[in-house]
């Protein structure tokens, strides 16, 4: 059974509160110098870099996939989990990561805060923005740490080079963009149903989202390129990128407008989300644009992985004014390349280099201190900036789940009222895609996504009822996404 999220507030809110969860006893309270001991959920992929970057603080590990769980225990001295609500229970656990898939990420970090226990939730803190909206929520009510996994945050050279621009080093601020040219090959399909392993509990696995048969080779990792339990590239690599062009521009809200344009091209897949894709966050000053690119610079380098030959797409990407992976901030007297998550370099427009910055932080490490002395203020990549960055990258896939595939004159047309660094932007993903081969003429390759607008101080979409819906969605029964009022302004 599922049960519509709109129809759950409706029935809460008549009885006279929004949903909550039952508060489980509350967290330690811990001693000057104590250990703060923490567990980690959510194993298989990022789990191991939570278990590294958090060392001997790690007590507990949890994963509703026991072979993963039993190999990550194998050998150490620690309690084991898989039902992270079990987990939840212990009142000697301080606080928990959560590296599990995206759909996971809200709940778990909410329920964790009401059980007592501080966070690290990796990005993006939801998988939609109503979600990651409780989640701050949340915070504020609990009272407890969460920080998000955008470690850049963490860098003393981004924080540096962050704040030089936004004093106006380089004049005013024109536009950000931001890029996820990272290689992404097919992930095959299947003719029939994936057979999950007996060791996966795959209804506690699904947790909010829709349960569904799979048609790809792997239950792990792949998630990523299916809206139900993952945000594509542009949520997953991209929300780095997302997250320091933002930070750049320096806006503390989502934009009040997207528009995104791309498919997903050259081949086919089980996967639904674009691996190309260019979209435009259309704040009134400085716009963000965000360019997603899964194939290589041209087709002649999609060839087979071989050890002795250098033709194939890992090692020929993209690169847009020295950026595969990064973010240009253009300035009116120069520009900022950061093309890694801890260092920068700033130009003047003739391409002379006048500043640079090259440091990296340990955000597991700040993250454990705001724990230790309970200040909000020692976090470096705070719930709020995660939420808000996470939700750039939602709304930017709204916008093309919403869309329509038309014809390329189509697309270009509608292009005419659009900024020149946005059709510029688009003729440089189509000149890409023809590169490697692909029909753009056809009609039946990009899609043209839907114009959404948002009143960006509330989180609302305004006069588009399919985009306000995709605001959140329906959870499954037993699985709801808590919902939590905001606290009055003092």
């Amino acid at each position: 059974m599922t049960i519509k999220r709109r129809h759950f507030l409706k029935s809460s809110l008549a009885a006279g509160a929004a949903i909550s969860l039952p508060a489980m006893a509350y967290g330690r309270v811990l001693g000057t110098n104590e250990k703060i001991r923490c567990a980690v959920i959510g194993l298989n992929g990022r789990g191991k870099d939570h278990i590294r970057g958090l060392g001997d603080n790690v007590v507990a590990y949890c994963d509703c996939d026991e072979s993963i769980l039993g190999q990550r225990a194998d050998g150490k001295d620690v309690a084991t989990f898989v039902d992270y609500r079990k987990l939840l229970e212990q009142k000697d656990i301080d606080a928990v990561s959560i590296a599990t898939p995206n759909h996971q990420h809200s709940i778990m970090g909410i329920r964790a805060v009401m059980a007592g226990k501080h966070v690290y939730c990796e990005k993006p803190v939801s998988h939609n923005v109503w979600e990651g909206r409780q989640l701050t929520e949340a915070q504020k009510k609990y009272d407890r740490i969460i920080q998000c996994g955008t470690q850049s945050r963490s860098s003393p050279s981004l924080q540096e080079a962050s704040a030089w621009v936004r004093g106006g080093a380089l004049g005013k601020i024109q536009y950000a963009i931001g890029t996820c040219f990272k290689p992404r090959k097919s992930i095959g399909k299947l003719d029939s149903p994936l057979k999950l392993a007996k060791s996966v509990n795959y209804d506690m696995w699904c947790g909010p989202a829709e349960k569904r048969e799979l048609y790809r080779p792997k239950l792990h990792y792949d998630w990523h390129w299916d809206f139900n339990t993952g945000n594509g590239d542009m949520g997953n690599q991209g929300i780095h990128q997302m997250d320091i062009a933002r930070w750049f521009l320096g806006y503390d809200t989502i934009s009040p407008r997207v528009l995104s344009i791309g498919g997903r091209l050259g081949y086919e897949d089980a996967a639904d989300t674009p691996n190309t894709q260019t979209v435009i966050h259309d704040y009134p000053d400085a716009p963000l644009i965000f360019e997603t690119r899964g194939l290589p610079k041209a087709k002649e380098f999609q060839a087979k992985v071989e050890s002795k030959s250098p033709k194939y797409w890992d090692r020929n990407m993209d690169n847009y004014r020295g950026s595969k992976i990064g973010v240009i901030v253009q300035c009116e007297n120069g520009y900022v390349v950061i093309p890694s998550y801890g260092s920068a370099k700033a130009f003047d427009n003739d391409g002379n280099e006048v500043q640079s910055w090259s440091s990296s932080g340990d955000h597991y490490a700040n993250f454990l201190d705001a724990v230790a002395s309970n200040d909000q203020s020692k976090l470096n990549a705070p719930i709020v900036e995660g939420h808000i960055s996470s939700a750039l990258c939602h709304t930017g896939g709204m916008s093309h789940q919403l869309g329509e595939q038309v014809a390329l004159s189509d697309i270009e047309s509608s292009l005419d009222s659009e900024s020149d660094i946005f059709k510029e932007s688009f003729d440089r993903l189509k000149q890409h895609l023809i590169a490697n081969g692909v029909d753009v003429e056809s009609g039946k390759a990009l899609t043209l996504g839907a114009d959404i607008k948002f009143d960006e101080n509330s989180e609302q979409v305004l006069g588009n009822e399919k985009a306000s819906h995709m605001m959140s969605r329906d959870y499954r029964a037993g699985y709801e996404v808590p919902s939590i009022a905001a606290k009055a302004a003092s």
